[in-house]
């Protein structure tokens, strides 16, 4: 079955990160998959490439499609027509529909990676797209969300698809598990004693990850006396952001904050936490990095935004958005008890095995493609 995969950019992301582990997951002898990114691949673009599998770009300007574009996707549609268009996040989702319908491609598969967005936050033509995509979301013959308030807030906003399908994302857990020499190697690495309390987040620099409010809340928990130091990872999230450096130096954590930016071994610097946040203010779907976290043994404290408080279950601790106070006296409790941190983190692990499984997801899309009958030719469903 020749599946071709459009995606808005290869950038290190949860969208393109699930992109690479389906990828890598769906069996070559059942299908052909080919990636096209609209802007220029990044670092996810390359790991897929060293899967053997093309990677091709329309070279757009990030945020801003263009009719050449447009043109360009339904000329290779036409030339080399997939079976199935699985188009993910929203500007892919609405060039690839067109493209899909112009070039005459059957069947067509959107995929949301989001829950309650605040479009304010965001370019004004980012919110023209949601809302075109709100209207000819009765085209594709099925809508995948990663998470059920996903669903739900895109019913709400004027969704109406054939079918709505929930598959979370799936976490490899021989790649991401407990490793207890991780903890010394991140330390040393710091400079830090090898007993040092760390309290991380690994998200992207955006609005919705709210690193602000983290760092509002660390401030918080050193002025309560808690010894730990905090390590912020992604894209963006270095000491060359002046909006972190200044929110950092406004909650009184000079010395106590480290700004990793974007790291390839993500698993090893998760392992080596005592508590991951996750302290998102809106927007959140399916979040990857507490899902690898739990994998690896590691408790965490996330906010109700999205299905995290789903995900996390019983093995962590929720807290209303936006609250940074709640944050603190959370994240303060579990650092206060090593033992409640064990268990809950062994729990973790647990549950990521029994519901989260790259092996569960990955089968989970293998019957969506194939279809009721396990038919890869491409009917429609």
């Amino acid at each position: 079955m020749k599946v071709l995969h459009l995606i808005t950019d290869l950038n290190t992301g949860g969208a393109e990160t699930s992109l690479y582990r389906l990828l890598g997951g769906l069996e070559r002898a059942e299908f052909d998959s080919q990636v096209v990114s609209l802007i220029p691949p990044g670092p996810i673009g390359e790991k897929i490439a060293a899967l053997g599998i093309p990677v091709r770009t329309l070279g757009m300007a990030p945020g801003r499609p263009t009719p050449a574009a447009l043109a360009r996707l339904t000329g290779w549609l036409h030339a080399d027509p997939p079976d199935l268009l699985q188009t993910w996040l929203y500007h892919a989702d609405l060039l690839g529909i067109l493209a899909a319908r112009m070039a005459g491609v059957r069947r067509v598969m959107w995929n949301l990676r989001n829950s309650e967005m605040q479009l304010s936050q965001y370019r004004r033509l980012s919110g023209l797209v949601v809302h075109l995509c709100a209207c000819l979301s009765g085209w594709p013959q099925v809508v995948i969300s990663n998470s059920r308030a996903g669903q739900d807030f895109h019913a709400r906003f004027g969704y109406h698809p054939r079918r709505w399908a929930v598959i979370p994302n799936g976490i490899d857990t021989r790649l991401f598990r407990p490793n207890p020499q991780a903890y010394a190697w991140l330390r040393s690495g710091l400079g830090l004693p090898p007993e040092e309390l760390l309290v991380g987040q690994v998200a992207r620099y955006d609005p919705m990850k709210d690193q602000a409010g983290f760092l509002r809340a660390a401030g918080e928990l050193v002025r309560s006396g808690s010894p730990a130091h905090f390590v912020l990872i992604g894209h963006e999230v270095t000491d060359a952001n002046p909006a972190l450096t200044a929110a950092a130096r406004e909650a009184g954590l000079a010395g106590r904050v480290h700004l990793l930016g974007r790291q390839d071994d993500i698993g090893r610097y998760e392992a080596a936490l005592d508590v991951l946040v996750s302290p998102s203010a809106f927007g959140e779907g399916f979040p990857n990095a507490v899902a690898e976290a739990m994998a690896c043994g590691v408790a965490c404290v996330v906010t109700d935004v999205g299905d995290s408080a789903y995900l996390v279950g019983e093995t962590g601790r929720v807290v209303p958005p936006s609250d940074p106070s709640a944050l603190a006296a959370a994240c303060g409790a579990l650092l206060a008890d090593a033992n409640e941190r064990g268990a809950l983190g062994a729990a973790a692990r647990r549950r990521i095995e029994a519901n989260f499984s790259l092996e569960r997801t990955v089968a989970a899309y293998r019957q969506l493609y194939l279809g009721p009958g396990g038919d890869a030719q491409g009917k429609a469903v």
